[in-house]
């Protein structure tokens, strides 16, 4: 999935998406062992889009506590 496309979606469906990527990432790392997975960049494709997600994610926490920040200082003045 693109950055794009994650960032136009709400909060708790990018952390169920991560919840599904590490699953994802988990069941073919499995596959890896048994020496059953044909895809070698599906790993490398999951772990990117887990890093986006969790970009993402990053950015609102840190959006959300500038907003605070800006909050506070207004009221303090």
């Amino acid at each position: 999935m693109e950055a794009r496309e994650l960032s136009k979606l709400p909060t708790p469906e990018l952390e169920a998406k991560l919840d599904d990527a590490y699953r994802e990432l988990f069941n073919l790392r499995f596959q890896r062992a048994q020496g059953q997975l044909t895809d070698m960049n599906s790993i490398r494709r999951v772990r990117h889009d887990i890093a986006r997600i969790k970009t993402i994610l990053r950015q609102r926490e840190l959006a959300a506590q500038l907003t605070a920040q800006s909050v506070k200082s207004v009221d303090k003045a």
